[in-house]
This record gives structure tokens, sequence and C-alpha cells, in this order.
């Protein structure tokens, strides 16, 4: 705790850490060989921490659906400094035609709680309970009249998550961390159900993508840069989470993801790569907005050590919405931040189609699908 305290402004607005150097990051990574990168998922990995400091914890479900919605449904829950707990629902419905069927909801939760069990999650109006056998969410929410909730997840390809734990750590003791940044993932999912967006009702049917992540320390702390990939395709999958440490921590960059075809996972990477091949200046911000990527994931099947190369690149026109965060929390903190820490956090969403091609052994294929990426700039 020494570390929160240590510049006092900083614990308050978030400024400038001092330079740890590179050594003060155990990456997820560490350690480990394609050969070796995958980790399988227990039901001690689908639990909520619910850790007594500064954190961020969320479970985001990511759904493709064959009606041509986008839409991501999420739990985030937040803990201050150890002294106040809050969580929000998070819903969003994209379609690139209908715009009637388009919404954005943060709703602040009520009454809300992680079940004795660690993996479900309530509160008034919402429920998220994942079954006996790890494989199935059941979600429903009516905690906001223009996003009700209700659907089925139902894991299709296995889960995974990175070495033992998944977790990156901070701090010059390796053995007494003072943050972390944990992802576990299921990459290939099916989705069923409902969802009632502005009133219009949405037969929702199609592939899902879900993540539990935990980020054990201030954000803005732990990753200057992120960069988040979910394709989905007839019977491929890939997943990537990058990110980049500040420079107090060296601007190391941690990349992880998977490929899936159907109900086998063709490989856990750790030797990824996230490019934005051409850009553009954001007028608004300055930060290099991305109009064109390549993504690759390199690693091998955990069981069959048969190697897997993947390459998907492009074109991405299609800006869903590019999110100020700094608009998003309350105008003394903004002007603290912005004005002594120098922040201007933004997120680039995007959804558009793609095609990934695979190398996996001797077999070579390329599928279409649809593409949602994000990048973030914090710092």
């Amino acid at each position: 705790m020494l570390k929160w305290v240590q510049s006092g402004l900083s614990a308050v607005a978030g400024t400038a850490e001092p330079i740890y150097g590179p050594d003060a990051l155990q990456s997820v990574t560490t350690g480990l060989t394609p050969e070796t990168a995958f980790g399988e998922l227990t039901r001690q990995d689908l639990e909520w921490r619910s850790l007594p400091y500064t954190n961020v914890e969320t479970q985001t479900f990511y759904l493709t659906t064959v009606t041509g919605h986008v839409v991501f449904v999420q739990v985030i829950l937040s803990n201050i400094a150890g002294l106040h707990t809050t969580a929000q629902f998070t819903c969003r419905v994209y379609h690139p035609d209908n715009a009637e069927d388009r919404v954005w909801t943060s709703t602040h939760l009520e009454n809300f709680k992680v079940g004795a069990d660690k993996t479900s999650f309530t509160a008034d109006k919402l429920s998220i309970d994942l079954s006996e056998d790890l494989n199935t969410y059941k979600i429903k929410s009516e905690v906001n009249d223009k996003s009700l909730v209700d659907i089925v997840i139902v894991r299709e390809a296995p889960g995974f998550k990175i070495g033992k734990n998944g977790t990156t750590n901070f701090g010059t003791d390796p053995k007494n961390p003072w943050g972390s940044m944990r992802h576990v993932f299921w990459p290939r999912a099916t989705v069923a159900g409902t969802i009632v967006s502005n009133g219009h009702l949405i037969e929702v049917s199609g592939n899902a993508m879900y993540v539990m992540a935990l980020q054990g320390m201030k954000p803005h702390h732990a990753a200057a840069r992120w960069n988040f990939v979910n394709f989905q395709g007839p019977t491929t999958s890939a997943v990537l989470m990058e990110f980049t440490t500040p420079p107090s921590y060296g601007s190391q960059v941690v990349n992880v993801g998977a490929v899936v075809r159907k109900d086998q996972l063709l490989a856990a990477t750790i030797v990824n790569t996230a490019e934005h091949t051409k850009v553009k200046s954001d007028d608004a911000n300055g930060w290099p907005e991305p109009l064109e990527v390549k993504f690759t994931w390199s690693g091998v099947q955990p069981e069959s050590l048969t190697p897997l190369q993947a390459t998907l690149e492009g074109a991405i026109p299609n800006l869903v919405e590019r999110v100020d965060v700094m608009s998003e929390i309350p105008a003394f903190v903004k002007k603290v931040v912005a004005g002594v820490a120098g922040t201007k956090p933004y997120i680039y969403q995007y959804s558009n189609p793609a095609s990934i091609k695979v190398k996996f052994g001797d077999e070579e294929y390329e599928e279409a699908g649809h593409l949602y990426s994000e990048a973030t700039f914090i710092s």
C-alpha cells in the first residue's frame, strides 16, 4: 500500500509514477514458450476476486449475431482505495444499417453482490449465473428500459488463460506485487435469447466471446495503450489482448491471444503482433487514429504441438464510436488529472467485415467473418 501514498497527488489524481524500470514488471508471458502458453480454465479462474484495494473487475460478453447486430454486455465492479465499491451494467447494441436498434447504456447497480459460489453476480433487476459444469452463462438484466437483456451463452471451444494464472504483476519485489493485470477467455461460444433495444425486440443468435478481466491497480498506471481484437467467423474465432505499460515500467508490451476452430483450440498464443499500418492524426486530441491494421498470431496446439500461424489485416473504415473517457468522470477530477498528469484517454471502437488467414500444420485456409476491434490511448 506504500506505493499508493508515495506521492499524495498520484494517489488522488493519477499523476505519473516514478520510473521503476522494466524489472518491476513480471509479464504473464515470462518463462513461457509457445508450447507451454496454454492454461486450462478452472472454476477458480472464473470467480470474482473482490480485492480489498483499488481495482476494477469486469465480465464482458461480446456478441456477433446472424442479423448483423454487434453487442456487448458488461458488468464493471470498481473498488476505490478499499473504501468504496461501485458496480455498473453496460450494454451496447450496434447495427450498421438499423440506427433505431442502436443503444448505449451504462447503469449504476443497486444492492449488488457476488454470490457465495463467487461465480454468480446479482443486483436489483440483474442476474448473471454460471452453470455447475462451467459451460453456460445465463444473463438477465432489466436495469435499464432502453436495453433489456435475456440471453444464454454456451461455451463451444475450450476456454483458456495464459500460464498458471493469466496474470501480469507489477512491483519491484516479485513476491509482493503492488499491482496486477489478469485476463481469462472463452474465445468462441454461442448465444441465444432476446435483447430489447430502444423498444425494438431483437432475436439474438450467433457467436459470442467472453473475457473476465481484473486490473488490480489504477488502470492508467498499468497501461498507456491497449489493442483488443475479437474476430468471429463461421468456423474460426480469434482473440487478441495487448497492452503497453507506461514508461514507469519500461513501455513494455504484453500480448496474449488464441485461435480456435469449431470446438478445437488451435493455439493459445504469446507471440502476437498488433500494428496500426495506416493512421491519421485525430484533430480533437492528436492521437494516431487507426485506419488500417495488421494482427498476427503464432503458437502451437497444446496437445499435438501442431504449429499455427494466423494473420488478419486490412482497412477498418467503420468507426462505431470514439469514446472520450475523461467525459465520463466528474469535472473537478477531469481538470486535475488533465492539468497535472496530462492524460487524455480515448477508445476507438470498430466494427468491420474481415478475413483471417490461417496456417495450421500443413493446412492453409482463409475465412471471412466479422472483426470487432478497439484501440485505446491513455497517456
